[in-house]
This record gives structure tokens, C-alpha cells and sequence, in this order.
């Protein structure tokens, strides 16, 4: 190799390397420039699922969660399960069917109805158990139904961690009313405990996503930092309301 052509390559290398620099960068100031500005939802006119809107910006739960994760998550991964679970029913018994309905049924659902349906649903709670006032511990009578069912909150904290870091793989870590007391269980991939499918069935008031587009970005693969974290942010006052619905 001459020196002209070494040192064209090398040129050319330089230029790849800025402009792979150059586009990370462009990826964060648009998460960043864009944390209040959010995407329309996902779901048509017409379709049978429409996903609910973020309900705070991007950047509301940093630093725990940060900006380009939720909105990755929101306008890729969650609108991505909304469009696909219309695409799945469309032209099925199961378009007019609501989507609790279908859980119970989840063992003789298709897949793609089972693991969309699921991803459509769990999110749209998932928005919700988080807030930027969240943290703090719960009150009331959720309050004292965590203490009769587990002794004390920091008990209840130490089961819902456990059953969060060692879900195996991708899935779901939940608190849930089974009518008479309250109990934590996992579920793989994106089912959860309203389905047939579960080890544990329940109505779920308390959830955490543990799939690594969850949490990647932020914490790589420390994920019971990110587990730590997500207690700073639990709205207490959305778990108490379908606690008492539950009842």
C-alpha cells in the first residue's frame, strides 16, 4: 500500500467513525429536544385498540428512567404491540372481544394475539404505576393489606425485588389481589396474571417490566439497579385505586 492510498483510507475511516459519533449524538438531542414534545399514539380510526397517550414526558422520570429509553419504549416497543394486536384480530371472533375476555382464554389464543395482547395491555398499566411524585411508601388500606399479607412493606419489597431479578429471561414482575390477600408472582415474555397461562392468577395492581429494552440504555446489565430505582417512582396512588377496585 503507497502512502496516497494509506492515507485516503485512513481519511475514510476518520469520516465513518465521526459520522457514527455524529448520528449518537443526533439520537440523544432528539430524545432530549423532543421529552415534552411526544408522539401521536399508536391505533387508527377504526382499529379496535388504540395505545393511551404517554401520561408525562419523556424525560419526567430521569434519573431513573431516562428520555431516550421511555421514549424508545414508548413509540417503538408499546406501539408496536398496539398495531400488531389489530393487525392479529382483524377478521378474527376476537376484534369485538375484550381484552380481559381474552386472558382468560390466553391458552387457546394465537401467539400473536397472546403475546401482543399481553404487550398492549401490560404497558398500559405500566405508564400508569409510574409518576414523577411516586416513591415513598403506600398508605391506607393498601398499606395495611401489604402488612397482613407479607408482614411488613420492607418484607413485600424484598419479595417483589426477588421475583423481579430472578424472572428468567424477559417478563414481568406483579403484585396482585387474588380476592382474599395479596400476593408477588412473575410471568414470562409478556403474559400476566389476568391469563389462564399464569402460575398465579390475579388481578394485577403493581407491575415492572424487567425486559432489557426496559432498562438497557440506563443500567446495561446491572438489573437490580434499575429494580432498586423503580421503587422511587412507584405512584402508590394508582396501585391503592385498583387495589380498592379489586376489593
Amino acid at each position: 500500500m503507497n502512502k496516497r492510498t494509506f492515507l485516503k483510507k485512513s481519511a475514510l475511516i476518520g469520516l465513518g467513525g465521526l459520522a457514527v459519533r455524529q448520528r449518537f449524538a443526533s439520537n440523544i438531542n432528539h430524545a432530549q429536544g423532543n421529552a415534552g414534545a411526544q408522539a401521536a399514539p399508536a391505533g387508527a380510526a377504526g382499529d379496535t385498540f388504540i395505545q393511551p397517550p404517554l401520561p408525562y414526558a419523556y424525560d419526567a422520570l430521569e434519573p431513573t428512567i431516562d428520555a431516550m429509553t421511555m421514549e424508545i419504549h414508548y413509540t417503538k416497543h408499546h406501539a408496536g404491540y398496539t398495531r400488531k394486536l389489530n393487525a392479529a384480530v382483524e377478521g378474527t371472533k376476537y376484534a369485538g372481544m375484550k381484552l380481559k375476555d381474552m386472558f382468560a382464554e390466553a391458552s387457546e389464543l394465537p401467539m400473536a394475539i397472546r403475546n401482543n395482547g399481553g404487550g398492549f395491555f401490560n404497558h398500559r398499566l405500566f405508564w400508569k404505576f409510574m409518576s414523577p411524585k411516586g416513591g415513598g411508601m403506600p398508605k391506607g388500606e393498601l398499606a395495611d393489606a401489604i402488612n397482613s399479607s407479607f408482614g411488613s412493606f420492607d418484607n413485600f419489597k424484598d419479595t417483589f425485588s426477588k421475583a423481579a431479578a430472578t424472572r428468567f429471561g424477559s417478563g414481568w414482575a406483579w403484585l396482585i389481589s387474588t380476592g382474599d390477600k395479596l400476593e408477588v408472582t412473575s410471568t414470562p415474555n409478556q403474559d400476566n396474571p389476568l391469563m389462564d397461562v399464569s402460575e398465579v392468577r390475579g388481578n394485577p395492581l403493581l407491575g415492572i417490566d424487567v425486559w432489557e429494552h426496559a432498562y438497557y440504555l440506563k443500567y446495561q446489565n446491572r438489573r437490580t439497579e434499575y429494580i432498586a430505582a423503580f421503587w422511587n417512582i412507584i405512584n402508590w396512588d394508582f396501585v391503592s385505586e385498583r387495589f380498592m377496585k379489586s376489593m
